[in-house]
């Protein structure tokens, strides 16, 4: 007969999925079951069967339990590791067959896919830009995109590149050897990884290993002393003005104007410019880019609906584009609402800033989850806070807490398990 450890396995593996599935369902933005995850459950199934089948022949004693799920994970890693090395192998033979392509590496704590559509997006008057789609900025993702999508007749590649650790940059740096390198703003982003600033730093300035370095610009937060090839960024520029109608601002005696939000936007976009003056665009076909430049989806993005303003800035995850959400707010002179889990990853102090000048901007501040529900509840005024439980709700009190004419804030949105 079957023994007891057996059945405890079959019972626990079947368990163990049903519970991650419901999980799943539970989710806002659920789990993807991606090739690895398939491949992984397979394997989970496969071996757990297997073992309780040789149990049953042989009568083995064995740990039914954790065996079948080391067996899997072992087996997956190793299939894993494989496949990724071929699709490595085949994005290397797709770079080397483009040698006359340049690359642009762009990284920067806050900003990065920003600064990365701007470039495209300027540079594209005059070349076959391609760049690395939405928020795809790791090494895996990278490769993926090169093997997926990069077309071949493409003449400027800008790549993002992000870390959650020391050595990643390095990583994407060393495979695509960006030709023109920009640094955009550094802080404390995602530094329960790093441990402190500096290693952020010091993994920021990873991207200036590439072999085949012509130029970069890199902004003062880098603390860098500034080389012959390798440019500091941000006295440049001057008499910024930015409204709930666009940004301008002087740069090198030119004056800019685009129709995307945010004062910060101006070191963004003045990173951009420098690319596009390093490839040789001319001054109109600068400025006649930045005109018709959309802002990045969930930056700070404008939207009129139903007689409402809204602003869009559910991907802007720091301190600086937050508080800069709701300087722009403040501007405005009806109604004011802000729907926020507050930040996420970083220490209490930085959330008590945002409690307080919420509190400061806004007629009604509607927190999403539990993580930071207590810590606004003791900086925003009680007949202003509003807590939601779960996003299935949010149609509802959008209807009872705002109305035509009122300015709303999506700020730093997030799973509402969190």
């Amino acid at each position: 007969a079957v023994s007891h450890e057996s059945n405890f396995s079959i019972l626990v593996t079947l368990g163990y999925i049903v519970m991650l599935y419901m999980w799943r369902k539970e989710q806002d933005k659920p789990l993807v079951f991606t090739g690895r995850v398939k491949r992984f459950f397979v394997s989970l199934v496969f071996f757990t069967l297997f073992l309780v089948m040789m149990n049953f022949i042989f009568q083995f004693k064995i740990l039914a339990v954790v065996t079948p799920l080391i067996l899997a994970y072992a087996t997956s890693s190793m299939i894993e590791t494989m496949l990724f090395r071929g699709f490595e192998m085949k994005a290397e033979k797709k770079l080397n067959s483009m040698p006359n392509m340049l690359v642009v590496g762009v990284t920067a704590s806050y900003g990065k896919t920003s600064i990365k559509n701007y470039i495209a997006h300027i540079l594209s008057a005059k070349y076959n830009v391609y760049a690395t789609p939405r928020s795809v900025n790791t090494f895996g993702g990278v490769l993926k995109d090169i093997n997926d999508d990069l077309p071949s007749d493409t003449e400027v590649y800008v790549v993002e590149m992000g870390a959650r650790g020391e050595g990643d940059i390095m990583e994407i740096t060393k495979f695509v050897n960006p030709h023109l390198v920009v640094v955009g703003k550094i802080g404390p982003a995602h530094i329960e990884y790093f441990g402190s600033l500096e290693k952020i730093r010091n993994t920021k300035m990873e991207i200036l290993s590439s072999e085949r370095l012509k130029e970069a610009w890199v902004h003062d937060s880098a603390m860098l002393s500034p080389i012959s090839h390798v440019h500091t960024f941000g006295r440049e520029l001057s008499d910024i003005k930015a409204t709930l109608d666009g940004l301008d601002f002087e740069m090198d005696n030119e004056l800019y104007h685009a129709n995307i939000l945010g004062s910060f936007n101006a070191m963004n976009l003045g990173l951009s410019i420098k690319i596009a003056k390093a490839l040789d665009m001319d001054e109109e076909d600068i400025k006649k880019q930045l005109n018709s430049l959309k802002p990045t989806p969930h930056r700070l993005q404008r939207m009129d609906a139903g007689g409402k303003l809204i602003l869009d800035d559910s991907f802007n995850g720091n301190i600086d584009g937050m508080m800069e959400g709701f300087n722009l707010s403040s501007t405005y002179k009806g109604r004011k609402v802000l729907i926020t889990p507050g930040l996420v990853e970083v220490d209490d102090e930085f959330n008590v800033q945002v409690a307080k000048r919420a509190n400061e901007v806004f007629d009604v501040v509607v927190l999403t989850g539990d993580l930071n529900y207590e810590l606004f509840k003791a900086h925003v005024d009680a007949d202003k806070l509003v807590k939601l439980e779960s996003k299935d709700k949010m149609q509802e009190m959008l209807i009872e807490h705002t109305k035509a004419g009122d300015l709303i804030l999506f700020a730093n949105d997030a799973p509402s398990f969190i």
